[in-house]
């Protein structure tokens, strides 16, 4: 999609004859000239609860610092990046092994349920925006496909949550030598298990576990619970293993 900031997109959204503009999950900064332009203003569709996670990744942010609640912030656009004063937020509680698909889901849902109501009063002047409360909060950055490269020296905990966070995408992933060569596996569901594994384990370490590949970290274990294989289908755990034996003490690696 080309800028919608040029004169013939403008000239195009005058002759709508607009009372409200409504964004959602666009990349684009509005300039004041569309700003300004519906009666109403521009209306944005923010996946967090604003101050919170400005920015392009909010969903996905939101579960890898481990937030129990997120939710949808409807706010009235200005030129700044998800600055706007705040027409509403609607929360909802992030499920302990939601990943960032099920969790869009469930927010889009969450504000197509709302948004009409929304509409309705900010047209008729009965909904207020607020401003948004003083944050030094960091934006959040877009999501690339190298964010999902484990590195095993970090928490069980902290690696669980990427698992969650980058599922649909880029997925988690790591590296598994094979006696086929080393081949690229993809995490998408796991849980963190605490405790030690042994003084001479090494981070990314394949330990005995029964029916489940499990991986020592920086602190605690891996239980990796569902994985795409290189070049095949998403699997449970259980199966990979019955199809591709693993020795244990074999070594993932980030790259």
């Amino acid at each position: 999609v080309g800028s919608v900031n040029t004169p013939a997109f403008l000239e195009y959204l005058r002759t709508l004859d607009l009372d409200l503009l409504i964004v959602v999950c666009f990349g684009q900064l509005l300039k004041e000239a569309i700003l300004s332009l519906p009666k109403f203003g521009c209306l944005n569709v923010h996946a967090s609860l604003l101050p919170k996670y400005r920015g392009a990744s909010p969903i996905a942010s939101a579960i890898l610092q481990g937030e129990k609640e997120t939710g949808v912030t409807f706010m009235k656009m200005d030129k700044g990046l998800d600055t706007g004063p705040v027409y509403q937020t609607l929360s909802l509680p992030i499920g302990p092994l939601e990943n960032c698909g099920q969790l869009e889901g469930r927010l889009g849902n969450l504000a197509a349920a709302h948004l009409p109501s929304a509409c309705w009063k900010i047209c008729r002047e009965n909904l207020r925006a607020q401003p948004q409360k003083a944050t030094a909060d960091a934006i959040v950055r877009k999501i690339s496909k190298t964010d999902g490269s484990i590195h095993w020296d970090k928490s069980a905990s902290l690696i669980a949550k990427m698992v969650r966070a980058y599922t649909p995408w880029p997925k988690a992933y790591s590296f598994l030598p094979t006696s086929r060569g080393v081949k690229r596996i993809q995490i998408t569901q796991a849980v963190a298990v605490e405790g030690n594994f042994g003084e001479n384990t090494v981070p990314g370490q394949i330990l005995p576990m029964q029916d489940v590949l499990g991986v020592a970290c920086g602190s605690g274990c891996l239980k990796i619970l569902r994985i795409v294989p290189e070049g095949r289908n998403e699997m449970n755990s259980a199966d990979f293993l019955r199809g591709n034996p693993v020795t244990y003490g074999t070594v993932l690696s980030s790259e």
